[in-house]
């Protein structure tokens, strides 16, 4: 019986002691530490951009759409976006339906145009051609009471003078109605001018609409690699897509030879980044390459991007080496190095911690326990912080907590350095 009840006791405290020793070592597994880094350190800003290229030529619709009041116009049939186009070329085919009404209306308009041309054109004549007639028979009546005046010549007195009033009055009627011939002429001048120059815009119309509706057929004006544009959006345009009267273009022809890329900082970060910057840039469709570049331009001006809340500001990097498989629109990594600050302390973001507003601190290793050890911090970047004081470089830290640690936080020392900011 005493045998049992010992056999039954030892179990017992094997067990609790197991418990404890397996708690203890899980509670000591989760806490995970860093050492204090020394050396120098890397402020940076990273940042997704997307490949362009630095110069381009651009595909675009018709130039004329303005002048027709076309405002919009669908892109209707569009090649495959990479591939490779000569001069000449066919790249893109436009909605032609709103410009062949325009067209028909414009047909029917100079039709018309062409018809009260020729009306004016026969009814000056005619007009015209009778007013000469009036003036040949004003002529003839002229010469007949002037034949009249010398046959009463022995006629009485009152004849004679009734014989040179009518004359006189057939001078007159003649040199009126030669009056009115030229008014008249100029009349049919003026009518014909107006009527000519009404038809002269009805066929410049006519013609510059169908000239346009050429240019809806869209050609490559050189060589090179087909890249869709996009929208204000930041929308490819493809089949289907609108293109403006203010924005017609369809397309780009990349000169893959000089290469950028462009990215978005936000507004928090963009007091970091100046021009003339060197940058570390990866490729996501080739993780193995490395490429480096420089900042060349940082926008003045914010922009709030689709869906986001967040003001954020354009910057344009180079892209230092070329490389001929790197294509617009591939996405980058862009490790931005903003400044280097020369020896001093960092530990990764992850230790650090605070206490209110006033008081940031660490956890220290100090054997199998931890200390809270207020610190002075400095300038970060996407994975440490300087630490400017209250660590020393042989000092660990704990990344993580597996459990709460009690005590108050060991305050600065007054007499310790600070640490190069």
């Amino acid at each position: 019986m005493k045998k049992t009840i010992f056999l039954i006791g030892g179990a017992v405290a094997l067990i609790i002691a197991a418990y404890f020793f397996f708690f203890q070592q899980a509670a000591e597994s989760s806490d995970i530490f860093a050492p204090v880094q020394q050396g120098d350190f890397k402020v940076s800003v990273t940042t997704t951009g997307e490949l362009d290229a630095k110069n381009s030529v651009s595909i675009k619709g018709p130039s004329g759409m303005r002048a027709a009041q076309i405002w919009n116009v669908q892109i209707s049939r569009i090649i495959p976006e990479g591939t490779v186009v000569k001069q000449g070329d066919f790249v893109a085919e436009l909605d032609k339906s709103s410009l062949v009404d325009k067209l028909k209306t414009k047909q029917n308009e100079f039709t018309k145009a062409e018809s009260q041309f020729t009306q004016t054109k026969l009814d000056t004549a005619l007009t015209l051609r009778e007013a000469r007639d009036n003036l040949i028979n004003l002529q003839f009546s002229m010469a007949q009471k002037k034949l009249e005046l010398e046959q009463s010549a022995y006629e009485p007195p009152a004849t004679i003078k009734q014989a040179e009033i009518t004359l006189q009055k057939a001078a007159r009627d003649y040199k009126q109605a030669t009056e009115n011939y030229g008014i008249k002429v100029e009349q049919a001048k003026a009518k014909m001018r107006e009527a000519t120059a009404t038809l002269q815009t009805e066929r410049n119309s006519m013609d510059f609409l169908n000239s346009l509706i050429e240019e809806f057929s869209i050609k490559a004006p050189e060589n090179g690699m087909v890249i869709y544009s996009k929208d204000w959006k930041g929308i490819k345009k493809k089949e289907g897509s609108t293109i403006s009267a203010w924005n017609p273009e369809v397309a780009t022809l990349p000169d893959l030879d000089i290469m950028i890329s462009k990215t978005y900082v936000n507004e928090v970060d963009i007091r970091k980044i100046q021009k003339g910057q060197q940058v570390e840039i990866g490729l996501d469709a080739f993780p193995d390459k490395k490429l480096t570049g420089k900042v060349i331009t940082v926008a003045n001006m914010g922009e709030q991007k689709p869906n986001s809340d967040a003001k954020v500001f354009e910057v344009v990097i180079f892209i230092n080496e070329s490389d001929t498989t790197l294509r617009p629109s591939m996405t980058t990594s862009n490790v931005i190095l903003a400044e280097v600050i020369t020896d001093v302390m960092s530990v990764p973001l992850e230790a650090i911690y605070s206490q209110g507003d006033s008081m940031t601190y660490v956890y220290l290793k100090d054997g199998n326990d931890l200390i809270k050890q207020e610190v002075q911090v400095g300038k970060a970047n996407d994975e440490a912080i300087v630490i400017a004081k209250g660590v020393k470089k042989t000092d660990i830290v704990a990344l993580s907590v597996g459990e709460k640690v009690e005590g108050e936080v060991r305050p600065l020392s007054t007499e310790e350095p600070v640490a190069n900011k």
